[in-house]
């Protein structure tokens, strides 16, 4: 109830930045998302197999820490706000235009360049909303802004079993333009961060000397979110090609069943970010990730749509519920001077360094007879077991003073 409270308390620029950055984050999941329906579609129309369209899910990937980069040390010089929109406009454009990619090798290239937008999106939505709420409401928002992910896929997956055989791959792709509408909504009722505010009035700092001077914590986000990566897109990018390939299931069984595993994950998010203002952030990332193992074979290796629904529920409320603690555990270790840019190019370097591993999988799986179940098994309990560690092992700085932090940088 106490909660509840504390959330009806909420100013409206409060609100409007929350659900900005969900919402941003939301839509960016959901326009990535599209593509891992129609893998299989696009190696069709191309002539070519699925582990070659999958190169394009890899580039996506790797182009993220660079849109990161980029678009965080903007946010960094010129407020999240203005360059929110930026970001929201170009990667919504990029989507729209792999809808008239007239080869594998444009698809790619766009694809490309869709990662470099999306990359900027969640650093900045992330230090937005996390500068701007009051510190309690943290872990329950973190939980919730992370969310936005598991949401994404799970708009993709309703719009897939319900617009694909009529529109076909292309007209999927045409739908991406729909989160640019967000940034109206962000125009009218999106405030500036207080603490990017706090800070308007002194120097700039020089963000690759931030980086320099803060190379520990910086390698230890790099790692971790490496690890958190593999296991989010080891558990999620190939599982509707599972369902298509190795189960045989059609259009409406496999978008039913992805989008129950995203409620799970949605509801894993909230419930661990909530948990983690009582508990404390890695105490809750490693018991959400080694909740994880006992659900594999569950998840892997059931044979009925019933089974696998109940395994892919249950594993997305321990991946997810992990990813939940991500957004405010990443802020609070931060630079106050370079937040916008820090958490976010620390998440999509690992995004980077793990971006082959769909193309892994699939080699995997096609190697062994499109055994897709042992791909997904090995990556979820690798990575779990790693999280788990190298979490337990780590800083952690919950309740951190975002706007004292700003006004006390380094200059």
């Amino acid at each position: 109830m106490s909660l509840i409270a504390d959330l009806k308390s909420l100013e409206p620029r409060q609100r409007s930045a929350i659900w900005a950055s969900y919402l941003g984050w939301t839509l960016d999941a959901f326009d990535f998302f599209l593509l891992a329906f129609m893998l299989s579609a696009i190696a069709k129309e191309f002539g070519t197999d699925i582990k070659a369209v999958t190169v394009a899910i890899m580039l996506t990937l790797a182009a993220r820490p660079f849109g990161a980069l980029f678009f965080g040390i903007l946010a960094d010089r010129f407020g999240r706000r203005p360059i929110l929109i930026a970001v929201i406009l170009a990667f919504s454009a990029f989507s729209a235009l792999s809808g008239i990619a007239q080869s594998l090798t444009q698809l790619l290239v766009i694809r490309t360049l869709f990662g470099f937008a999306m990359g900027g999106e969640w650093g900045i939505g992330a230090s937005l909303v996390m500068e701007t709420i009051p510190p309690k409401l943290r872990g329950p928002v973190s939980g919730l802004l992370q969310s936005g992910y598991p949401s994404g896929y799970f708009v993709a997956s309703l719009v897939y079993f319900l617009l694909f055989d009529q529109i076909g791959w292309r007209g999927m792709f045409f739908v991406g333009i729909a989160p640019a509408l967000l940034v109206f909504l962000i125009r009218m009722h999106v405030e500036e961060s207080p603490a990017f505010t706090a800070r308007a009035d002194k120097p700039r700092v020089n963000p690759f000397a931030e980086l320099a001077r803060n190379w520990k914590i910086a390698l230890y986000m790099i790692v971790l979110m490496t690890a958190f990566n593999a296991f989010s897109h080891g558990t999620q990018d190939l599982y509707p090609t599972f369902l298509q390939k190795q189960h045989h299931f059609d259009t409406r069984l496999t978008g039913t069943l992805t989008a129950i595993m995203n409620l799970g994950a949605i509801v894993g998010g909230i419930a661990f970010g909530i948990w983690s203002e009582r508990i404390g952030r890695k105490r809750a990332i490693v018991i959400a990730s080694l909740l994880a193992l006992p659900i594999i074979p569950l998840w892997a290796y059931s044979t009925t749509p019933l089974m696998l629904g109940i395994g892919g529920f249950l594993m997305q409320v321990a991946v997810q519920g992990a990813w939940g603690i991500v957004p405010v555990h990443l802020n609070e270790l931060s630079p106050g001077a370079v937040r916008a840019m820090f958490p976010g190019f620390a998440y999509q370097l690992g995004n980077l360094l793990m971006s082959r591993n769909v193309v892994f999988q699939a080699g995997i799986a096609e190697g062994r007879g499109d055994d897709y179940a042992l791909a997904l098994a090995l990556f979820g309990g690798v990575t779990a077991v790693v999280i788990a560690v190298w979490t337990a092992f780590g800083p952690e700085r919950r309740n951190a003073d975002f706007v004292a932090d700003a006004r006390s940088a380094h200059e």
